[in-house]
């Protein structure tokens, strides 16, 4: 019994053996009668025969599969041999065939990759595959030496590559435009909107006409484009308004104080009283003294900026030279390196809080070293001071803002508009900073030593009280944060 395990053993590991030999041999089988062939299929693919020299990268293909199977099933070396040597010859060939279809067809090669790049296959389909059938019929015959042929096909080919690219690229550029307009003709805007309707049109033909005499510079064509799309949306909007009004829905007054509503807006984010008992030209010609102004300040404070770096950087190499000069630290020095790394990280640790915060939650300011919190979201019913709970999710973020800054002491500043009396306001501002001084220490659990609650009434708007937008402004919380300079 144990002499036939030890037999069954040695026969299973015999053919183990034979079968990795096998395996073996095979290997280096095809690596000798496959190095030419190998060699000249992956030179005809890289020079993309399969598109530009069909017949013979597929005999090529077929020989090579064949020569594959032989092995496999250990067919006649000579078998094997004979179908390697006949797949280097044909994609030889191939290679041959590709250089000349590159050289003799180039203009449809191009034509061809200029309506690829522009999306051809998916936004003309129809124009793309009719082309396609034109250029292959133009390889076919070059492959078999009709060059005359193969050029009338690939003019064809090219002329239809170039209709499809065309009809591409004004698909992206103008297909909605034109949506647009088919959906204002079905609206009857121009019944209502004719002039507006009327330049839309004209755009999108001007942008038309500019793919066509130029398809390759479309930067004027989107241009056109775009400001057709804008008419065109403008031009519903207005029928619609016009249409509200020849149907009595809407009074003439009543769209003239619609429209200069948003100019009241712009006015009282201005901080100007609007005035239009006269029309809107004063308060326009206010306004754009106003922007022009904020430009001028802000070109002023951009310079500014720049001087202020530039000065910095002037004082960090003459603070390198003095350490130099002075072989190694000194008192002043660490004082003066210690400030310098307090005020970057409170820039930074400012960087933070206001990524904190909507425009309608809070604004963030620094003046020198301290932080304020202007809470525009937080809102007091009229004379009280009780928080409400709609205010607890924003409390909640100046909370994580006030963590930002470890140790740093604290004063809540309440304020009002100028309406109502004087006593009256500087009671209800001090009532509200003190409600929110108690919430910091019984919800977030902030000491009480640095806490300081300060209600100054109407004495320091921010905004003209003559305005609704100003008072708005003006009813504030403001959270005063200094912080502590040592604090790591």
């Amino acid at each position: 019994m144990v002499a036939k395990t030890g037999l069954l053993r040695l026969v299973i590991l015999s053919v183990v053996l034979l079968a990795a030999g096998s395996g073996y041999a095979q290997d280096e089988l095809r690596k000798t009668f496959f190095k030419d062939a190998d060699a000249a299929k992956a030179l005809a693919e890289s020079g993309n025969a399969k598109l530009l020299a069909p017949r013979s990268y597929e005999r090529g293909m077929k020989e090579y599969r064949d020569a594959e199977s032989a092995l496999e099933r250990g067919r006649n070396i000579e078998y094997v041999r004979s179908n390697a040597a006949d797949a280097t010859r044909y994609f030889k060939t191939a290679v041959e065939a590709a250089r000349l279809a590159k050289t003799a067809l180039a203009q449809g090669l191009k034509s061809r990759q200029d309506a690829a790049n522009a999306s051809a296959p998916r936004l003309s389909p129809e124009i793309w595959s009719d082309a396609q059938q034109k250029f292959l019929r133009a390889i076919q015959l070059l492959e078999r030496g009709d060059l005359k042929n193969a050029k009338r096909r690939e003019i064809e080919a090219t002329s239809l590559y170039r209709d499809a690219e065309l009809i591409a690229i004004k698909a992206q550029y103008l297909s909605e435009t034109r949506r647009l307009l088919v959906d204002a003709d079905r609206a009857r805007v121009g019944r209502y909107a004719p002039i507006t309707l009327g330049k839309a049109k004209q755009l999108l033909a001007n942008a038309e006409r500019e793919l066509n005499e130029n398809r390759y510079d479309t930067d004027l064509p989107r241009s056109l484009a775009k400001q057709a799309n804008y008419e065109a949306k403008h031009a519903l909007y207005l029928s619609e308004v016009v249409r509200q009004v020849r149907d009595k829905k809407l009074s003439s007054e009543q769209l003239v104080l619609n429209w200069e509503q948003p100019m009241r807006a712009i006015a009282g984010v201005a901080d100007i009283v609007p005035d239009m008992q006269d029309g809107p030209d004063r308060l326009m010609a206010e306004l754009a003294a106003y922007f022009e102004g904020q430009a001028n300040e802000l070109q002023a404070l951009q310079q500014e900026k720049a001087d202020n770096e530039v000065r910095l950087t002037d004082m960090a190499e003459e603070l390198r030279a003095l350490d130099e000069r002075l072989g190694g630290a000194t008192a002043e020095r660490a004082a003066l390196i210690q400030r310098l790394e307090a005020q970057a990280r409170i820039k930074a640790q400012f960087a933070r809080v206001d990524k904190m915060f909507s425009r309608s939650e809070a604004r963030v300011f620094r003046e020198g070293d301290s932080i304020i919190l202007r809470l525009v979201g937080l809102s007091f019913d009229s004379g009280a001071s009780q928080i409400k709970p709609g205010n607890f999710d924003l409390l909640a973020k100046v909370e994580k803002a006030i963590d930002v800054f470890p140790r740093s002491e604290l004063t809540i500043e309440g304020h009002t508009d100028s309406h109502g009396g004087d006593a009256l306001n500087q009671k209800l501002s001090q009532e509200r900073a003190e409600s929110v001084h108690q919430y910091m220490i019984n919800a977030m659990r902030i000491p009480t030593y640095r806490l300081i609650a300060t209600g100054y009434g109407e004495t320091r708007p921010v905004s003209s009280n003559e305005t609704e937008a100003g008072r708005a402004r003006n009813r504030r919380i403001d959270i005063v944060i200094r912080p502590n300079l040592d604090a790591t």
